[in-house]
């Protein structure tokens, strides 16, 4: 968010806690995208903030319900306060149970387990949602536009529009089993509680092969997984790549360091295979070996 509208966001987002009789006299922001994501003191309450209409916060809310009661490992809504969407001043504030982070974060086998066991209450839930295909489509949205992405060279954004399409092709011709997945359970969304992994930020589901899910997970977690189309996994992995190298050239794209990923991630796919997890591109740019 722009700074302005972090500072209203986060007045939203008091205001509203101290509507509902939760004390909010502080706010500390844990992560400021399109999306803030707070932790409001001393009541201890997460709340996630967004422009209303820039969100499907009712979707999300919907769904952490359903997954709950079927046992999924979902960060739950704050019990304290109704289950709903509050709006105010513009913004859309949802309240959810803040968690102390644990030390060391999941290891790889728990990780692997508790993302089946969210795929299994997936399976058990039935709610209209989108499909994979359609983040494919907000990818190339981004990369036909010139004005959605004036940095964008032109060779490049040819090269990216066509690996964008021949990857939906290959991935879809594959005829792989669909689900309702996550969307984006990268360890950014993944929360390490003394009550095991949860994940939040279920605004990103989708139904498409469990191999799209994995795809955004780190590598270690992928082997703790069972039954993988591996030559699936490696398409997904390159489609994950081209579509963050999209969104990273999208005018007003407030990923830190966002252009620099995103050519980054363009030279990966120039480079060719062995495609590497978003979190080991992370990693090395943090590092400088990329």
């Amino acid at each position: 968010m722009e700074t302005t509208d972090v500072t209203r966001a986060i007045a939203a987002a008091t205001s509203v806690a101290a509507s509902l009789g939760l004390p909010a006299d502080e706010a500390t922001v844990l992560h400021d995208s399109n999306k803030l994501a707070l932790r409001l003191t001393p009541c201890d309450v997460f709340a996630r903030v967004a422009l209303v209409g820039q969100e499907v916060a009712r979707f999300e809310i919907e769904l952490a319900q359903r997954l709950a009661e079927v046992g999924g490992p979902v960060c739950p809504l704050e019990p304290r306060t109704d289950p709903r969407v509050h709006t105010r001043d513009g913004f859309a504030v949802t309240l959810w149970t803040y968690f102390e982070p644990v030390t060391p974060p999941p290891s790889p086998v728990d990780y692997a387990r508790a993302l089946e066991r969210l795929h299994a209450g997936m399976r058990a839930v039935d709610v209209p949602s989108p499909r994979f295909t359609d983040r494919i489509t907000e990818a190339e949205e981004v990369v036909a536009d010139p004005d959605r992405s004036p940095e964008l060279a032109d060779a490049d954004r040819v090269f990216l529009s066509g690996r964008l399409a021949r990857l939906r092709r290959a991935i879809e011709g594959r005829g792989a089993v669909e689900q309702l997945l996550h969307g984006e359970p990268h360890p950014g969304n993944v929360l390490g509680t003394t009550n095991g992994p949860l994940f939040v930020d279920l605004e990103t589901c989708c139904r498409g092969p469990v191999e799209f899910d994995l795809a955004h997970a780190p590598e270690a977690v992928c082997e703790h997984y069972p039954g993988i189309d591996r030559e699936l996994l490696d398409e997904c992995r390159q489609l994950v790549v081209a579509m963050v190298a999209a969104w990273r050239w999208e005018l007003g794209d407030r990923f830190p360091n966002g252009r620099r990923f995103g050519a980054e991630l363009l030279r990966l796919l120039h480079e060719g295979p062995p495609w590497p997890t978003l979190d080991t591109v992370t990693r090395r740019m943090r590092h400088g070996t990329a």
